[in-house]
């Protein structure tokens, strides 16, 4: 059959008389799509612009028909009728992929979408040929020569089609997957026919060819079996030798622990290895895992932030580059004026404590030798209501909030700043911790421990006398705030009666 005869048949078809109704009901099916919240609004825009081309086309076949150019006309309908054809399957297939299936709970793959539109476009215009006469086997076998040199020019393009139905038939990757490879880390945010679109957390999408995808290696971050997927996150700390192995993992875990950090999951719970010994130092990882991957730059500097922070509070030392410098009297001059400004420091932070104000120069000087700088970063737990520890913290800058936790409710009732006092009744009394206190934000205290007070009361007893005194209105404020909490609770003593329970503590009230 020649394009003649071919024309022929299409005019005595039905698609000059039944293209405007086809281009109408797209038309309204294409409107119906817009309304739908998971559609792309822009693709469908642009299929009924490409409606409206073809809706011309067939209006100009019909006017070069109404003046004697009837094999123009033909051809124009013709490609009017395949066109209008193939928009409505296109919107159709929307129809019902964005709106009938998800209204049934079932949300198939992009790439399934893309195939069946694909099918049903070829099967159409199967059709068609079909209908104005053309032999379909006839055409096969003549085309075959032509079909295997586009098969072989279009093997990438078939290659990622297929590689596209073999993820989606493995499940090997979803939309929503965090993934990583080569240095591209991102979530799936699309898998089409053709390629996979990966979003990055700077917000790049990478788009990666599903035949490469299929070739090679790439790693999903989470297992499927969690019903929240975590992902492990490694942070490395090089430490001195002197500290011992066991306590710095210790330290390390629990500084995760007990901080309030977001998107690090409490269960698995974080751990610490010892990972490799090298010269003048040990490798430790401190290991916790991540709820949110997009997040894993930021929970990686909070958790060294508050792991630091930690190591620094019980006197263990990153291991820095060990090197021989001469040292010559401008440094020693330096770490004299360093020193006396430490010493400064120290000696200021005593005299803003009122339970220290009935000290004697002398006394506050012999105390400041025995405290111990020791740092919070914001969201670190200083203290938990309940513990026994037997010393206290001085704040010398950064804010920290008291709270008063009964049967599961937690209360806010101060907030404490430079020149307070935490802990002053665990050192002076051994009482288990009455208040939560938390870092609100970076907190830099010094920690006096009981054996440094024992000397002195001990020389002079009398200062447990005056120190009963403030610590026993000190306790009239923390029980007057409790008081105002939800299930306030009071149980302060009187200043004679924690007099006694200092000098018991510190083994002084005999003789």
């Amino acid at each position: 059959m020649d394009v003649t005869e071919l024309l022929e048949a299409a005019k005595g078809s039905l698609w000059l008389n039944e293209v405007m109704l086809g281009a109408g009901v797209a038309l309204l099916l294409g409107l119906w799509v817009l309304t739908l919240q998971r559609i792309e609004k822009s693709s469908v825009r642009n299929l009924l612009v490409v409606l409206l081309g073809f809706v011309a086309l067939e209006l100009l076949a019909l006017g070069l028909g109404a003046i004697d150019y009837g094999k123009a006309a033909r051809l124009l309908a013709s490609m009017a009728a395949v066109g209008v054809g193939a928009v409505l399957i296109r919107l159709a297939v929307h129809g019902v992929f964005r709106g009938i299936l998800p209204l049934l709970r079932f949300s198939p793959a992009r790439i399934v979408e893309d195939l069946v539109t694909t099918v049903l476009a070829a099967a159409w215009l199967l059709v068609w040929l079909h209908v104005v006469g053309v032999d379909l086997g006839s055409l096969v076998t003549t085309s075959a020569v032509i079909t295997a040199v586009v098969a072989f020019a279009m093997q990438d393009t078939l290659g990622n089609v297929l590689g596209g139905v073999v993820l989606q038939i493995d499940d090997s990757l979803r939309v929503g997957d965090w993934v990583k490879f080569d240095d591209i880390n991102g979530q799936v945010v699309d898998i089409r026919w053709r390629h996979t679109a990966i979003e990055t957390r700077n917000r790049e999408t990478v788009v990666v060819p599903n035949g490469w995808l299929v070739k090679n290696r790439f790693t999903v971050i989470g297992s499927r079996r969690d019903p929240q997927p975590v992902w492990r996150r490694w942070v490395w700390f090089n430490v001195m030798l002197d500290a011992p192995p066991s306590r710095v993992c210790e330290v390390l875990e629990e500084s995760v622990r007990q901080a309030s950090i977001e998107h690090v999951a409490e269960t698995p719970a974080p751990s610490a290895v010892l990972m490799d010994i090298g010269q003048g130092y040990a490798r430790y990882a401190l290991r916790f895992w991540l709820s949110e991957p997009r997040v894993d730059d930021p929970s990686d500097s909070e958790v060294r932030m508050h792991a630091l922070a930690a190591l620094a509070r019980n006197g263990m030392r990153l291991a820095v580059v060990q090197e021989e410098r001469v040292v010559i009297k401008e440094n020693e001059a330096r770490r004299a004026h360093m020193q006396a400004h430490d010493r400064s420091k120290r000696l200021a932070a005593l005299a803003s404590v009122e339970l220290f104000a009935s000290l004697s120069a002398e006394e506050r000087d012999a105390l400041a030798e025995s405290l111990v700088h020791t740092p919070f970063v914001h969201g670190d737990t200083i203290t938990r209501q309940g513990s026994v520890a037997h010393w206290l913290y001085m704040i010398i800058s950064g804010e920290a909030d008291v709270w008063a936790e009964n049967e599961g409710l937690r209360t806010r009732v101060a907030t404490l700043k430079a020149g307070s006092v935490v802990g002053e009744m665990g050192l002076m009394t051994g009482e288990p911790r009455r208040a939560t206190v938390t870092a609100r934000t970076d907190v830099e205290c010094y920690r006096l421990d009981k054996d440094a007070l024992r000397e002195l009361l001990a020389s002079r007893k009398d200062i447990a006398e005056e120190m009963s005194k403030v610590i026993a209105k000190r306790q009239d404020e923390l029980d007057s705030a409790r008081a105002s909490a939800p299930s306030g609770k009071s149980k302060s003593g009187a200043p004679d009666d924690i007099r006694s329970r200092i000098l018991n503590f510190f083994g002084l009230d005999r003789g």
